[in-house]
């Protein structure tokens, strides 16, 4: 593909801020950060940040080429929400779709040569990325023996430092949709959207 005319919409609603970014080559040319507003949870603003973004950088849905979008974990909402809207936009302008765990993102974002991620999975565990490759959800005890061992850079969230140390994900500017984006390119290959699938790890809860 062409790198010059290679068109990126990345978007990630599974975290505590949805981020939705389009990328044209090397070039970012829209990055935007979207908030919970009162009651509402910020995915529900995801459809129309995607139109904003393309009308504002003159572009239609169909110069897309490549969509990338994170699956989890994370909020199930969230999850649920950027796994569909990126399977039904590709199946409808006919392009590739990519995954990315935000496990593997954060993981990134850290810029950490040797990084352990670790989110909270509520029930005394946590949803675990270490030694690239991710763990599912194991129990904090083992977690945090990782994590005392000095071997790794921590990045965990608000919840667990206090418990494991590190840095909050959630108290850093990281650039987690370009990230995204940047990953996502990596992966072009695998980009079959019937192979996009949402990473729970744990089921999601009844009702």
């Amino acid at each position: 593909m062409n790198e010059k005319n290679n068109i990126i919409l990345a978007f990630d609603t599974c975290l505590d801020k949805m981020y939705v970014v389009l990328k044209e080559g090397k070039n970012i040319l829209s990055s935007e950060i979207v908030e919970n507003q009162g009651e509402k949870y910020h995915s529900a603003f995801l459809v129309s940040t995607i139109q904003s973004v393309l009308s504002k950088n003159n572009k239609k849905p169909q110069d897309i080429n490549l969509i990338a979008t994170n699956i989890g974990p994370g909020s199930f909402t969230g999850i649920r929400a950027c796994t569909t809207v990126a399977r039904v936009m590709a199946q409808q302008l006919q392009c590739k779709a990519v995954g990315i765990s935000s496990l593997e993102i954060l993981a990134h974002a850290s810029k950490a040569v040797n990084p352990l991620v670790a989110l909270d999975a509520r029930k005394e565990k946590a949803y675990l990325y270490v030694d690239g490759e991710i763990k599912g959800a194991i129990p904090l005890e083992k977690v945090k023996e990782l994590t005392e061992s000095g071997k790794y850079t921590i990045i965990t969230d608000n919840k667990l430092q206090p418990i494991l140390g590190g840095i909050s994900y959630q108290q850093e500017s990281m650039p987690l949709g370009e990230i995204l984006a940047e990953l996502a390119e990596k992966k072009d290959c695998e980009g079959d959207w019937r192979r996009l699938k949402p990473l729970y790890i744990q089921p999601p809860p009844m009702g």
